[in-house]
């Protein structure tokens, strides 16, 4: 069980997973170009599945499966590797960046995510899939992710090495890409849905949260001597007029 109550039907966490076989998940949907179109079929339980060369999105198809488009490859001179057209393309359509030269530099130390098994598949989490799941994400309003920061600090003493970041990226590079230089085993949290590209299909007051799986399970173990169970969460939800909802605290599958 997720923590929190934050695991209600309606708004199911989203999981990130590599998978050699994406049969299990079914049903899927497909999604009209950007992954998070595809966010109300998530909601109904249905998944979204991507290989490498057949992402809906070609943003989406390089931060997950570093494909560069066909496009880019093509048009790409003796002076300019695929990647740096692509870059440049795509700042001089968005203006992402102050020069595309910047955003030639942020592409290069930025490395999308491989797939590693042959298959990602995005939607509601899955106990029995977990040895496959890489990140799982939170779709929350500003006070629920209030307190998911404070479950992401818990643990946390420093100040210079905090385990919860944010940082420009795609909403789809922010699900995966951006956990690249981390260890796997370190847990971590990047907040996210801010791209501005991808907010059009989530309602206008939900934000996100994506954590790896140790983190999720810190998150889990929070118990009756944490803030969960202390007044100020219950306090701040009498203030919106809402349900008080007991923490779930343990997670079977962790």
């Amino acid at each position: 069980m997720c923590p929190f109550g934050l695991d209600h039907p309606k708004t199911p966490l989203i999981g990130f997973y590599d998978v050699p076989d994406p049969k299990p998940f079914a049903p899927f949907a497909k999604p009209k170009r950007c992954f998070f179109s595809a966010y109300e079929n998530w909601l109904k339980g249905e998944i979204i599945c991507i290989s490498e060369g057949t992402s809906s999105c070609q943003g989406g198809g390089y931060w997950v499966g570093g494909v560069v488009p066909v496009w880019a490859v093509k048009s790409a001179g003796t002076d300019c590797t695929p990647r740096e057209n692509f870059a440049k393309s795509l700042n001089q359509r968005e203006g992402f960046k102050s020069s595309d030269e910047l955003m030639c530099q942020w592409f290069k130390n930025l490395a999308p995510y491989m797939i590693e098994n042959g298959y990602v598949v995005i939607g509601p989490l899955r106990d029995e899939q977990y040895d496959f799941l890489k990140t799982i994400t939170f779709f929350v309003n500003p006070d629920q992710l209030s307190l998911l920061l404070l479950g992401t600090e818990y643990h946390n003493a420093s100040v210079n090495v905090n385990p919860t970041f944010t940082a420009f990226g795609s909403g789809c590079g922010q699900l995966a890409a951006l956990f690249g230089n981390f260890d796997s085993d370190i847990p971590k949290a990047i907040i996210g849905a801010t791209d501005i590209a991808m907010r059009q299909y989530l309602p206008p007051d939900i934000l996100a949260l994506t954590v790896n799986k140790p983190m999720y399970r810190q998150l889990c173990e929070l118990d009756e001597n944490s803030f969960l169970y202390k007044p100020f969460w219950k306090t701040l939800q009498k203030a919106r007029g809402e349900v008080i909802i007991e923490a779930q605290s343990t997670m079977k599958n962790s």
